[in-house]
């Protein structure tokens, strides 16, 4: 049985964001789930999460992790779980949250306020809401909308301000999913994502 690489030190410098105690604790952290396969999610700095794993067949942890550092970029997350393939493979499948839509999101319908107060707000949001593009005032402390306002348009991208007052709103446009790139296990290395063959990985 190859020896285990997780105890190895690694050197994070390079990441001083929140600390190299705090990157080291996350790296070590993702080194033990690895060894006991417990179920959990890690998401965080991409760099920190590669340096876990091992971005090379000499310091990677377990054999063919290195793989997967690979493909650790943009909105990208680690799973660790006991779980069959299938039974993971369905909980992606069946995973869907709604949140709020950020800055360049397309908007899932028309949002306007009508002219009036605006109860839903206290006093002391006004000058914020004024900052947002809202024609707004107080009237006795209470917040009022002097004339009709559009927030978005349905199919337009949402502007910052639109995406803050949606947020103040309560109003949920987007929803959140999981996908699987791809999959590990000590006897198999399997890729979910459309276009990319292994190959592709080790050429990078």
């Amino acid at each position: 049985m190859p020896k285990s690489k997780r105890n190895r030190a690694v050197t994070l410098s390079k990441t001083k964001k929140k600390g190299k105690e705090h990157k080291e604790n996350i790296v070590n952290s993702i080194r033990e789930c690895a060894e006991k396969y417990s179920s959990a999610f890690f998401l965080g700095s991409n760099k920190v999460m590669q340096v876990a794993l091992g971005r090379s067949d000499s310091d990677e942890i377990r054999p063919g992790l290195h793989k997967i550092s690979k493909l650790v970029r943009g909105d990208s997350g680690l799973c660790f779980t006991n779980l069959s393939k299938e039974e993971v493979q369905r909980l992606f499948n069946e995973y869907e949250e709604h949140d709020f839509a950020r800055t360049g999101t397309t908007a899932t319908e028309k949002v306007e306020l009508q002219e009036g107060p605006l109860d839903q707000f206290t006093h002391e949001m006004e000058p914020f809401l004024r900052k947002q593009g809202m024609p707004v005032r107080l009237n006795r402390g209470v917040v009022e909308l002097v004339s009709d306002f559009v927030v978005c348009e349905e199919g337009r991208p949402l502007s910052p301000e639109a995406a803050r007052i949606l947020r103040l709103l309560g109003k949920k446009m987007a929803t959140f999913r999981l996908h699987l790139i791809c999959r590990w296990s000590p006897d198999e290395f399997e890729i979910y994502r459309e276009g990319l063959e292994e190959s592709d990985i080790e050429s990078s």
